[in-house]
């Protein structure tokens, strides 16, 4: 694939760098993990393959040679030669295709897959972009007009998918250059837990380990009250604006510990930052709560001006949250390789 327009920030992203944490190395990979692993799945790739995340508003690229791809996550009204582009399913496309992709009509982050995956230089493991270390991706920066992606082989699966729909595709009269896979082939709605939401969105948290060293009037705030996401938010951190969260001892102060992705961190301001996917290895901000695993794919979708409500749950209602996740995802996995045996 080779970019025309990049788009606001469009980046390659995979499921991240995991067990460099220690060396102060973020984890990354894309901030929606479900809609990238779901568009992997349908295109025959493994979940974990790279492929384009795309921000708020999408890139246009040219197809160098025909491909299989899938969208899924935000809704960006992508168009392939001016048809619109069916989301979450597989796609045929001939060669010298041009894709376009709108700003996000709703949810933040939409996530691009092709058969093969984006074959970048992986860098400690991973091909995804931290943009702040620069590396990963490309050059460890968001993509540019005139980049080539390079992809990888195609699974036999996807590839005899590709075969099948571009069958289909010219035996239409005066052939067709892109084909979508039957609207069966779509994984329910309920199955992509990951995909754009609506504002007013809840996220399900745990206490953090500050969370007794708050006003109560700051924990029922959290609770009860809609906070609004900043335009300053990014991969990094989603900074939220609303009735502030004080600590008891707003004088108090603590030596920096590890944080991860999820963590609501309150600075001395008292305006809540959520971590992202490339956050810090540690910060020594309190930690006010935990946005729960399960939830992080919803978080990756709140776009600036969207509002945000909190919900408290027990560790056992977090670990039921995220087993339902993944075995929704392995069901997931099964039905797509069936239809794909089908072919």
């Amino acid at each position: 694939m080779r970019i025309l327009k990049p788009g606001l920030h469009t980046t390659i992203q995979d499921l991240g760098r995991a067990g460099w944490r220690a060396f102060g190395i973020p984890e990354g990979g894309a901030m929606d993990s479900i809609a990238l692993r779901t568009a992997n799945l349908l295109v025959g790739n493994d979940q974990g393959a790279a492929g384009l995340e795309l921000t708020l508003t999408g890139p246009q690229l040219v197809a160098e040679k025909e491909l299989l791809i899938a969208v899924c996550g935000a809704g960006m009204a992508p168009f392939i030669d001016g048809e619109p582009l069916p989301l979450e399913r597989p796609v045929w496309i001939a060669a010298g295709t041009v894709i376009t992709f709108g700003p996000a009509a709703s949810g933040c982050r939409a996530y691009l897959a092709a058969a093969g995956g984006i074959a970048a230089e992986a860098a400690l493991g991973s091909r995804g972009t931290d943009t702040r270390a620069g590396i990963g991706g490309v050059a460890g920066r968001p993509l540019r007009a005139g980049d080539v992606l390079p992809l990888g082989s195609a699974s036999p699966q996807a590839a005899a998918w590709r075969a099948t729909l571009a069958a289909r595709a010219a035996a239409k009269p005066q052939g067709r250059r892109s084909w979508a896979a039957p609207g069966w082939f779509a994984p329910p709605p309920a199955q992509l837990r990951g995909r754009a939401t609506p504002s007013g969105i809840r996220l399900r948290v745990m206490p953090g380990a500050e969370y007794g060293q708050f006003r109560e009037a700051a924990r029922t705030a959290l609770l009860r009250e809609r906070f609004r996401v900043a335009p300053a938010s990014d991969r990094m951190g989603v900074r939220l604006e609303g009735p502030p969260l004080p600590l008891e001892d707003s004088d108090q102060e603590l030596l920096s510990h590890g944080v991860i992705a999820g963590t609501i961190q309150v600075p001395r301001g008292g305006a809540p930052i959520i971590l992202g996917a490339d956050c810090q290895t540690t910060g020594g901000y309190p930690k006010l709560a935990h946005v729960i695993t399960a939830d992080l794919p919803l978080l990756a979708q709140c776009k600036p001006g969207d509002d945000i409500a909190f919900e408290l749950v027990t560790l056992a209602e977090a670990q039921r949250g995220y087993m339902e996740q993944e075995r929704d995802m392995r069901m997931l996995a099964a039905a797509i390789a069936l239809r794909m045996r089908k072919n």
